[in-house]
């Protein structure tokens, strides 16, 4: 937000969570006084009920940066889905189509054993993904073990062999917490905040949907928490717990990324003057370049 009133940003959303609508509190989706300050794209684009995947965000963002450069802005790519900027930087992987039958079996495994038990299984088979993956994270386990079935080959070797994006100058940077004991306990007090603003209402809302527990909107972290509280799978403080704890794994997997990240730039996330180091970084690229373009041109 402070980087918006000293640049004309264009925000481009990669969360793999917010693309959905009616995920608001829950995903921390940027609020009518935000989206005035900085627009920001690729929001609440699909139903709960549909399946957004990283080659669809690869595509749109490549759509919105360009529409930056047409609109002199300054593309700004924020979130912490780090698969979608894996794709957008580096391409995809020419992964098989989905196998209805082989994930039906693979399912009904996790309901026999838990996902869990196989996520165990993809560490022993595939270590370089599972670092990757939760070990609750069905959606992505399945799609694991899947490709493995299907190919003989592991994801992660699949990953490795993706065709490289067409070349194009990113400037990156990562809020990296300090203080890790404070990180943790401003995660338990987000979760809060957001319950105290009506976030089992919003999860009672989704769960009248009655979603596929396998859908991507019924796996993101806290709701599908709160989503199996209310299927009277456990109480409410079991799902708070189990919620407080999904959301911490994510951030540590999300710092797993960034440490293994080429070329970044880390900020401490509670420094105030993060947003000038940021755009000095960026005056600095435009000056390297040393060519005359505009923002938004510049910054592809």
């Amino acid at each position: 937000m402070e980087l918006a009133k000293r640049l004309p940003l264009r925000v481009i959303s990669v969360d793999s969570a917010c693309v959905y609508r009616g995920l608001d509190i829950g995903t921390a989706k940027p609020g009518p006084e935000e989206r005035r300050i900085a627009p920001h794209c690729l929001v609440d684009l699909c139903s709960p009920h549909e399946r957004y995947s990283a080659a669809r965000f690869a595509e749109d963002a490549r759509r919105e940066i360009a529409r930056a450069g047409e609109l002199g802005q300054v593309p700004v790519l924020v979130g912490g889905t780090m698969l979608y900027f894996r794709a957008l930087e580096r391409g995809l992987a020419d992964l098989p189509g989905a196998n209805a039958a082989l994930r039906k079996a693979i399912q009904a495994r996790a309901g026999r054993e838990g996902w869990p038990a196989l996520y165990e299984e993809l560490r022993q088979l595939d270590p370089a993904a599972a670092e990757r993956i939760s070990s609750n994270d069905g959606a992505r386990i399945e799609r694991a073990l899947e490709v493995l079935r299907l190919t003989g080959r592991t994801i992660s070797e699949l990953w490795s062999d993706a065709p490289a994006a067409a070349p194009r100058s990113y400037l990156k940077f990562a809020l990296i917490p300090e203080d890790r004991s404070a990180w943790r306990r401003r995660i338990e007090e987000r979760f809060d905040d957001m319950m105290n603003r009506g976030w089992l209402e919003e999860a009672g809302a989704l769960h009248k949907l009655k979603l596929d527990p396998g859908l991507p909107a019924a796996r993101v972290a806290g709701y599908r928490q709160l989503l199996e509280h209310l299927d009277g799978e456990f109480s409410l403080d079991e799902a708070r717990a189990r919620g407080i704890r999904a959301t911490r794994a994510l951030g540590r997997r999300q710092l797993t990324w960034l440490r293994a990240e080429e070329g970044i730039v880390r900020l401490v996330a509670e420094n105030p003057e993060c947003a000038v180091r940021v755009e000095n970084e960026i005056h600095a690229h435009w000056r390297i370049r040393n060519r005359r373009a505009t923002p938004g041109e510049d910054c592809k």
